[in-house]
């Protein structure tokens, strides 16, 4: 095989190009080529692309890196059948395996049956004859945020209590006919302490970010006005990190671990992202070489 490159870092055809109007898209823009100067630095030839780009010769380069395709879940099956075409023809970091296993929420269950402590989750398969008020009765909660097992960016995430739940029950029946869904007890330690999360490269930790949502809102996300500020965190936390990581079901050269202190006041897992986190870079630049440095390796 003739290949031209030995990494293409993966975004989608919104953050192509850099700004200097629009500091969201600046921010996927810089942090992109903190990861390719990184790989370049390093001695592998580079190239940055949208992943769905009709031109190129994905058998041209020795794999791929996906960073900021934050278009896969509005296009998923357009996605999944490029996912399969693509793995065919060169590496793919992380692997089609673990993505496909992260994509869906199921995956906590996974890591549950391997000790990592999970945000307590009830899980609602596509197709399910319940209610809302039905679900919150059985499991004697109050407060929840419903959202479905595949998702992204609080696509469909809706915070429920008992005063609202025929208001969205509509919704409700509408989408757990097209997919699986999953109610959570709503965290207020997410809302009054924020959701940390913490950086891992090829099972090590590097850096950690503190979200916080913005007064009123629940959702931490900087699209909907969260902020983060860089945290330094425990020694517990680390390892708790490490070990989230370590319980996939293969090691991942990048994982972001998104954690909280719940209900209970325990650390546990809200989100394992192992497909196309942001990861700060801006914040520490020397984890982009970490990245690099994952990547060469799997490529020797």
């Amino acid at each position: 095989m003739n290949t031209q490159y030995d990494v293409v870092i993966l975004t989608d055809s919104r953050y192509l190009n850099d700004s200097k109007t629009d500091a969201y898209k600046h921010n996927v823009y810089y942090e992109d080529r903190l990861v390719y100067h990184a790989l370049e630095q390093i001695g592998l030839k580079t190239l940055r692309l949208a992943w769905d780009d009709q031109f190129f010769n994905w058998s041209s380069t020795k794999a791929v890196l996906f960073r900021t395709t934050w278009d896969y879940f509005d296009r998923f099956n357009e996605f999944s059948e490029w996912l399969e075409m693509v793995s065919q023809q060169t590496l793919l970091l992380n692997s089609e395996a673990i993505i496909r296993w992260n994509i869906d929420k199921h995956y906590l269950l996974d890591l549950q049956n391997k000790g990592i402590h999970i945000a307590e989750s009830h899980f609602i398969e596509q197709g399910a004859k319940v209610t809302l008020e039905q679900l919150h009765h059985i499991l004697n909660w109050d407060e929840t945020v419903l959202k479905p097992c595949i998702s992204g960016a609080a696509r469909h995430t809706y915070k429920l209590n008992l005063e609202n739940l025929n208001t969205y029950e509509p919704i409700f029946q509408e989408l757990i006919q097209e997919e699986a869904m999953m109610l959570q007890p709503f965290q207020h330690n997410i809302v009054a302490k924020g959701e940390i999360s913490m950086m891992v490269f090829n099972g090590t930790f590097t850096h950690a970010i503190l979200k916080t949502a913005k007064t009123g809102d629940f959702r931490v996300q900087d699209d909907f006005g969260g902020s983060i500020q860089d945290y330094t965190p425990t020694a517990h936390e680390i390892t708790f990190a490490e070990a989230a990581v370590l319980a996939c079901i293969e090691l991942p050269i990048y994982a972001r671990v998104d954690i909280f202190e719940d209900n209970n006041g325990h650390i546990a897992l809200s989100e394992l992202e192992l497909i196309e986190p942001e990861l700060w870079f801006r914040y520490h630049k020397e984890a982009a070489l970490y990245l690099a440095k994952g990547v060469k390796s799997k490529l020797n």
